[in-house]
């Protein structure tokens, strides 16, 4: 039991597994603050009028967060890595946990925007003050008229209130606000917590030592770079080919005939090679050495996404 434990909790290394991924997601953080700053100026405006209000206000502050989930799901090439992976080979390499927590990986990525917007727009405290503002009792404001109601609540966010009432719409904003930024706090507490204790079980689970998982990230970090940059000269040059056979010519400038001169292409990859280089990768190890990669794997010759007799596999997944 306490294997099996130990083997799912290495998911978790897929946060924060490397000085990039905390660069990107703090800067999806601050180009999400920017985008909620310009909001409040531009776009939010309450309608200061009863159940229209919590609605207005409850949208404000979750559409734009659900949006921002799905634009960061959409990014996260693992979803795409997992699509293929179950496509291609089925989820059967994988329990119930491991799979859970592969979701779970996605979404911790997709869930800095949201989380960000929330966050400011709680500390900002205008959607909270806009959603709740009628549903304040009147009781709990000393020496509020009686003759007033929910209907003159919910116009406190606005300006066109009864004279008489201005000390206790400062009295009632002040106390949203006050909720609403409480509430912020809360969160950036829960969210720094849960942080802290997923670098904690992600040093304390990882089957690699400290160096040998960073010279893992600079492989994965070159290999992508050097395989987009390959691939983008390759298919130009197999672009070029198929033009020059079709026209008998192709308009070529310096650099690109220079390209088709230096590095000719006689074929492309066929289909399972593609394949084998595309998914969710388990790392593992074969005869005692280490495979960083499916496209490290594919290069050696191992076959398979399981343990066989000659290797061993650790579910560490790659980020």
């Amino acid at each position: 039991m306490a294997a099996l434990i130990t083997e799912n909790f290495r998911f978790l290394s897929l946060f924060f597994k490397s000085k990039d991924v905390m660069i990107f997601n703090g800067l999806v953080a601050l180009g999400t603050v920017g985008s909620q700053e310009l909001f409040s100026v531009v776009a939010f405006h309450c309608p200061c009028s009863p159940a229209r209000n919590y609605i207005y206000g409850l949208a404000a502050i979750g559409v734009p967060a659900l949006a921002l989930f799905l634009i960061g799901v959409i990014w996260n090439n693992h979803t795409w890595n997992l699509v293929a992976e179950c496509h291609k080979r089925g989820a059967k390499n994988f329990s119930a946990a491991a799979t859970f927590l592969l979701f779970g990986s996605i979404i911790g990525r997709a869930a800095v925007a949201p989380v960000t917007w929330s966050v400011i727009s709680l500390l900002r405290g205008e959607a909270y003050v806009c959603a709740l503002s009628e549903f304040v009792d009147p009781a709990s404001l000393d020496k509020f008229p009686s003759r007033y109601g929910p209907e003159t609540l919910a116009r406190f966010p606005c300006k066109d209130i009864p004279g008489n009432l201005t000390s206790f719409k400062e009295e009632v904003i002040r106390r949203l606000r006050y909720e609403s930024q409480l509430f912020g706090w809360l969160l950036i507490g829960v969210i720094a917590v849960l942080v802290f204790l997923t670098k904690c079980l992600k040093h304390c689970c990882s089957p690699l030592g400290y160096r040998q998982e960073g010279y893992w990230s600079q492989y994965r970090s070159s290999e992508a770079k050097l395989f987009e940059r390959t691939a983008e000269v390759h298919s130009k040059i197999l672009a070029a080919n198929n033009v020059k056979q079709f026209f008998g010519f192709v308009a070529l400038n310096k650099e690109e005939k220079e390209l088709v001169e230096e590095f000719p292409v006689e074929g492309v990859q066929p289909s399972p090679q593609w394949n084998a280089i595309t998914g969710v990768y388990i790392y593992r190890e074969n005869k005692g050495f280490p495979l960083y990669s499916r496209l490290h794997k594919w290069a050696k010759g191992v076959e398979g996404n399981g343990p066989g007799p000659d290797g061993q596999e650790m579910v560490f997944l790659a980020t």
